[in-house]
């Protein structure tokens, strides 16, 4: 495979890997959510202080997609990405041996920002599979992030019943030991066309929602879905802790694995997204998505009829999610990384939002009206969808900031 690192496009054996390293660096921001009671135990700390220590993680997932994402595009992937996974392992491991609530804080910072090695695997797949074929590979990294979102909440329960929180992040953390070494024998060795400095290129992240039109459609319209998904699912879990449900955490849990049809969805939309174009897929998926939105509201009491809704609403949206990564990587295939942390960041901030407004919206106005505010705002990010122009045809304009050229001839509405 040695023989591929610095030719153009990723061998689909390349895609496959990168697929399985973003599904397990994904994975460790949510591995100890089941066990923060056990962690509360260990660390002689209150549940709701570790839940605020835990909380330091999606604050370094946020800082990870804008400091870390846009070095593949400036530095040789191998080594970025193998860096990051080994500085992963070690903050996995050293959070194995806390004992006080504020280190494992800060490691939990850490352990965020080095989880955005999914993101980076996005944008090398953005730069260097060929143009027929990207969205069809950014299907293939996502159902990989997809995966480890699952095997993140499920998987890091279940090791964790059986082994001790501890022994499970010490697993993990030689896991990303291999896949370090792993990256440096198989990911793209050549560095990257960016060439101006890294700190102007980080000051320049707020301006590319200024310079490209379809930068902020593709950012306003996935924030409004993430931020619809993420009320969804944190109401889901309100909503059936109360009475007349009354579920324990366990059974709770277990709705996570309608989240399944997200993976299978992602490698069909890429498929269809380089056949079809992004604008069609998105607004399938947001069909589908507001659709079953909706419907689950009234289904809540029928376990199997509410798994059907959950699993249509995931694939719905983890398609139109491909498409439109697809057009963000489009805007400049070149040099990708920087638009895609801009567009992750407007997108998780979305999903932050809908986090805080799920779990607060059920106790306040119920699970129904919960559901349909999340259709509303799907509804919302299609007809923004359906009225956007297209992305005109332009020549390459030069950007000092990012050192390459930026290319603006695909429809990318």
């Amino acid at each position: 495979m040695t023989e591929h690192r610095n030719e153009p496009g990723l061998p689909i054996v390349v895609v496959l890997f990168m697929a399985v390293a973003a599904a397990l660096g994904t994975s460790t921001i949510y591995l100890l959510q089941p066990s923060v009671a056990d962690v509360a135990a260990s660390t002689h700390t209150r549940i709701a202080v570790v839940g605020i220590a835990f909380a330091a993680g999606p604050v370094g997932y946020m800082l990870g997609l804008v400091a870390l994402v846009p070095m593949v595009d400036r530095w040789s992937p191998a080594r970025v990405l193998a860096g990051q996974f080994a500085v992963l392992g070690l903050a996995l491991a050293a959070a194995a041996a806390v004992r006080q609530v504020i280190p494992l804080a800060v490691l939990m910072a850490l352990i965020g920002a080095g989880s955005v090695v999914g993101a980076g695997m996005s944008s090398i797949a953005g730069r260097l599979a060929p143009a027929h074929r990207r969205a069809t590979s950014l299907g293939i990294v996502t159902a990989g992030i997809s995966a480890g979102i699952l095997a993140g909440r499920i998987g890091g329960g279940w090791l964790a019943d059986e082994l001790g929180w501890r022994t499970m992040l010490l697993v993990v953390a030689v896991a990303c030991g291999v896949l370090a070494a792993c990256c440096l024998a198989v990911l793209p060795a050549a560095h990257g066309q960016v060439t101006g400095s890294y700190l102007a290129g980080l000051r320049t992240l707020p301006g590319l929602f200024v310079r490209y039109g379809a930068l902020r459609l593709a950012a306003f319209r996935g924030a409004l879905w993430f931020f619809g998904f993420c009320a969804v699912w944190a109401g889901l879990a309100v909503a059936l802790s109360q009475p007349p449900y009354s579920y324990p955490a366990e059974r709770i849990g277990l709705y996570a694995l309608a989240g399944l049809s997200g993976i299978a969805a992602t490698q069909i939309a890429g498929v269809w997204t380089d056949r079809a174009g992004a604008r069609k897929v998105i607004l399938a998926g947001l069909m589908l998505a507001g659709s079953a939105a909706l419907l689950s509201g009234f289904m809540l009491h029928s376990t199997v009829a509410t798994l059907v809704c959950l699993a249509l609403f995931d694939a719905g949206l983890f398609a139109a999610q491909v498409a439109n990564q697809s057009t963000v990587l489009a805007l400049n295939p070149a040099a990708p990384a920087r638009l895609n942390s801009a567009y992750m960041v407007a997108y998780f901030v979305g999903g932050s939002l809908g986090t805080m407004f799920g779990a607060a919206a059920v106790a306040w106005f119920g699970w129904a009206t919960t559901t349909s505010i999340t259709t509303a705002a799907i509804a919302v990010a299609a007809v923004v969808t359906m009225t956007a122009r297209p992305t005109p045809a332009g020549s390459p304009r030069l950007s000092a900031a990012e050192g390459v050229a930026v290319p603006l001839t695909e429809d990318v509405s």
